[in-house]
């Protein structure tokens, strides 16, 4: 019998901080993602370290104590990577590399590396080697390792610099170059998205993993790749959909994440474009995430950067399939009812139905409320696309259904 592969993956440990601003819950909420994220690279989570600190430290942000209990462990089991759920300076990378001798990733690098996975198209690769490029340039000094038995050494200490240097100025005139080949690029895609014509435009926003992509399938009949991981999707997918009779653009985006590198929101600013020019969104949420409300505001800040908070939008709250509301004990009279315990019903009589009333409970994997959804769009893409072309209005019907 052949024996069955198994792929080996990078062990790894994760550290958080509990502060004023992140509560116990809060703290272990962003490590669940940073491991799913850490999955999603390739690597395997064998434990978490979290400590509580006020103010952290300058130079390795954990304090010493812990970081010698961290030191041990990663010798002990022969860690590979040691990832921290907030951003390093580049002063605290070198540092720590220092003391653990192993890779240091934080949350923003390791970002970038899932980007760097996932990018198909020459477009998305360029983006994504830009913002690696512009997070990579302050932290040169740090590269240069072989060149501390040298310190000290007469005569050695300029080359050494002007080896730094060089390196900065070739990482400069690399990011000036990419930023001159986006903006090419940039040029070519504003004149196929005029080439489009004067068909309404909709796009897909939401959290990554909440089902833009597989929503996206159902609704234009194509094959646009989806998975269950974050970023599946880094290249915009534009397809025409025609319900009834009426033909619009649906395009289907990035997703955001809390916390996103400030370099990926420059790169991806020109990917953004499709949400910019969106005449409709359609705001995705995974409302089986435990944290769905945090995610909303996530999103929406990011709506807010590049100027696209105030477009017409639709709350669509997807996977209600796996939704599940936690039970209260009758005998229990400790536990206090929270959100955590309604049902979906009981969702719709909240917040969500005071959303312009363009809330949507769906499940786009099961094709539930689908008929419900396609309704509320087609109605929605009618009012504008009447709007734009009055003389022309009395082609389409009332509502879908006469269809």
């Amino acid at each position: 019998m052949l024996e069955k592969k198994t792929i080996d993956h990078e062990k790894a440990i994760l550290i958080g901080i509990m502060n004023r601003e992140q509560n116990e819950n809060k703290v272990n909420e962003y490590l669940d993602e940073l491991e799913f994220l850490t999955f999603t690279a390739g690597g395997e989570v064998v434990k978490r370290f979290v400590q509580r600190m006020d103010v952290p430290n300058p130079k390795t942000l954990i304090g010493s104590g812990k970081m010698e209990e961290v030191e041990s462990f990663v010798k002990k089991h022969d860690i590979g990577s040691v990832i921290f759920d907030d951003e390093l300076t580049p002063a605290q990378q070198r540092n720590i590399e220092k003391l653990l001798r192993c890779k240091i990733v934080d949350r923003t690098s390791l970002i970038l590396d899932i980007f760097a996975q996932r990018a198909q198209t020459s477009y998305a690769r360029t983006q994504v080697e830009l913002a690696q490029y512009e997070y990579l340039l302050p932290r040169l000094t740090g590269l240069w390792t072989h060149l501390e038995r040298q310190r000290g050494g007469i005569g050695m200490r300029g080359p050494g610099e002007t080896e730094i240097e060089t390196d900065r100025r070739i990482v400069r005139d690399r990011i000036s170059l990419l930023k001159k080949k986006l903006l090419k690029i940039d040029r070519q895609m504003e004149t196929q998205r005029g080439n489009r014509g004067a068909l309404v435009r909709v796009a897909l926003v939401g959290y990554t993993n909440v089902g833009k992509s597989t929503l996206m399938n159902v609704i234009s009949k194509s094959e646009v790749f989806a998975e269950n991981k974050l970023f599946a999707t880094l290249d915009t997918t534009v397809r025409k959909v025609v319900l009834g009779n009426l033909p619009f653009l649906l395009s289907d985006t990035v997703g955001f994440i809390r916390k996103l590198p400030t370099q990926l929101v420059e790169s991806f600013k020109s990917t953004l474009d499709e949400v910019r020019e969106a005449d409709l969104l359609l705001h995705v949420v995974d409302i089986s995430h435990p944290q769905f409300e945090e995610h909303i505001e996530s999103v929406n800040k990011i709506l807010g950067e590049i100027d696209s908070a105030d477009k017409n939008t639709i709350m669509v709250f997807n996977k209600i399939d796996q939704y599940k509301h936690a039970e209260i004990d009758e005998d229990d009279l400790i536990t206090q009812r929270t959100e955590r315990h309604f049902t979906i019903e009981e969702w719709r009589k909240t917040w969500m139905r005071r959303v312009g009333d363009k809330a949507l409970f769906i499940s786009a994997l099961n094709k539930e409320n689908l008929d419900e959804f396609r309704k509320r769009v087609y109605d929605e893409v009618r009012d504008i696309h009447v709007t734009r072309f009055p003389y022309n209005n009395f082609l389409y019907p009332e509502h879908l259904d006469e269809y």
